[in-house]
Parts: C-alpha cells; structure tokens; sequence
C-alpha cells in the first residue's frame, strides 16, 4: 500500500511539473503575440490621434461649411503647420506660364500650369469637396475641396468637372480635366493655395518642375508668409534659376525687392541650397553661424534631416 502511494505521488508530481513546463511554453508562446497586439493597439491609438488632430485642427481655422462662395478671407492664425504628406501633384505637367503674385495691375492669386483640354486634373490631398461651379469671368469651370491639414485648393479653367459638392476624395483622385474656360487666353490649370481664404504661394509648398513637395511639412508664420512666397517664385516661380548656394562670393543672397509696404524688411533673407554631403554643423561653420539657429530659423527639430537641394535660411 505504501508503495502505491509512494508511485501515485510521483505520478501526480511529474504531472504537475509538465502542467507547468507546458504553461510556461504557452505563456512564451504568447508574449509575442501579446507584444504585436500591444503594438497594434499602440499604432492603432497613433492613428485616431493623429485623426483627431487634424478634425481638431480644421474646425479651428474655419467656422463654417458652405457652398456658396469660392473662398472667404477669416483671421489666420498666427502659425500653423500643414502636413504636406500623402499628396498628388494636381497635374504631371512641368510647365509654369505664370506666378503668384502681382499681374497686370492686379493680384494673380494662384499658379498656372500648362495643361491641354481633356488633361488629367487630380486632387492634391485628401479631403472634401465644398464647390464644384462655373465662373464666366473668373474660374470657368472650377472646383474647391477642404483637406484634413487645413489647406483649401482650387482648380480653375476646367473643362469637365468630375465630382459633386460634399464628396469625399483621396489624394491623387482625378476631380477634372484640363480646359480654357472663364477668364483665361489659352488651355491651363490655375491652381491655387488657400489658408482660412487667404491665397498664399503654391510655390511655398509645391515644386511642379519636380513633380514633388518641398518638404514633409510646410510652416506657415502670419508674419513671414508674404516674404516667403516671393523667395518661392524666385526659386520654383516661371523663369526661377533658382541659386547656386556654392559660391562665396555672396550670390546665393537674395536681395527681395520692395515691393509694399507689408513686404518691406530691414534685412534681406539670406539661404543656402544644401550639396550633397553637407550637414547642419558644416553648413553653420561656413555661413558663420550655428545649429542651433540653422534649426530655429528653419522651423526644425534637432532630429531633423537635410536632403541635397534643400533650402536653409541662416541670417
């Protein structure tokens, strides 16, 4: 009988131990997949954050939503930063015929791209139509869509509107085709840029001649935008050589001419075009600076990546 017990009791013992080894395989087992769920919560989290930042972002900076006008000039704020990641260029063509800025007396408030009638013309952020209409003496044929990171858009002249008012779109969706209607002396895209219903410089954030964005965000500062849009048309404006920022001899400054009021500074901007190879630290010894103004100036993070041809101020 002794002897029974003895057996029974290292039976249930080496059954109790290979409980355990195998709870133990389980529970390894599962810890990865018990990380890749937290990480997919976490991502998952980032995601509705991110959305939410952006919803946030844009009830902010407008009051209402209406189809009744193109655009209604609010107060900007003071600074605000627009994403410009998942974009589309509205059109593969890279050819400019005329900028932002003061045209014949008055204010030419957008870009123009040269298109042909029937021409691809596709939305550059995600969004939500808010006017699909025509304008004989201005627009033509034109289409205003909201995006998620603040911008409003406008693609004028078209000759066939694709979409309707409130309709959702994604990057790159085509919305039109190319066209000469309402005011206009030839077949072209006018594109323009809106923040709160104030136009400001295409040229700020998009580069057509390189069918790409300037960067992965653009800053916009109420009290700089105006200088800065000139410098854009300098750089990716018709006719814009841009700069060699190699030289010493001081012509890569660019002297900005004048031309208001609300433009004039007592100081020039001064910029350097990044090479390849160059870094924050060399490029702040050879323009006499340092990192940590390259980074101010620039609106940058100490994590930040420069890329060849970018474009730095550093006074």
């Amino acid at each position: 009988m002794t002897q029974k017990i003895k057996v029974f009791t290292i039976f249930i013992v080496a059954s109790l131990c290979t409980l355990s080894v195998a709870a133990q395989d389980l529970l390894a087992r599962q810890a990865p997949i018990d990380r890749k769920m937290k990480a997919v919560d976490s991502l998952a989290l980032k995601r509705l954050i991110f959305t939410n930042n952006y919803e946030s972002a844009v009830e902010s900076l407008y009051d209402e939503w209406s189809n009744k006008y193109a655009h209604r000039e609010t107060a900007l704020p003071d600074s605000f930063r627009i994403s410009l990641r998942n974009f589309c260029m509205p059109t593969t063509s890279r050819v400019l015929t005329s900028n932002f800025g003061a045209r014949w007396g008055r204010q030419h408030k957008g870009l123009d791209i040269k298109v042909y009638i029937g021409d691809t013309i596709r939305s550059a952020f995600a969004g939500k139509v808010r006017i699909v209409r025509y304008e004989g003496r201005g627009y033509g044929k034109y289409i205003v869509i909201r995006h998620q990171n603040g911008l409003e858009t406008i693609y004028g002249h078209l000759s066939k509107q694709l979409v309707s008012e409130d309709q959702e779109v994604e990057a790159g969706e085509v919305i039109g085709l190319g066209g000469n209607t309402g005011r206009s002396t030839g077949s072209h895209l006018h594109f323009e840029t809106r923040l709160c219903g104030v136009a400001i410089n295409p040229a700020l954030m998009f580069d057509f001649r390189n069918q790409d964005v300037v960067d992965d965000y653009y800053m916009f500062h109420k009290d700089s935008y105006q200088r800065e849009g000139l410098i854009a048309n300098r750089i990716r404006g018709v006719n814009g050589t841009g700069f060699d920022a190699t030289d010493d001899d001081g012509s890569d400054e660019m002297q900005l001419a004048e031309t208001s009021s609300a433009n004039t500074y007592a100081r020039p901007s001064r910029l350097h075009k990044v090479r390849k190879g160059e870094t924050l630290s060399s490029i702040a010894r050879k323009r006499g600076t340092s990192v940590a103004t390259l980074l101010k100036l620039n609106h940058m993070k100490s994590s930040a990546k420069i890329r060849p041809g970018q474009i730095l101020k550093y006074n």
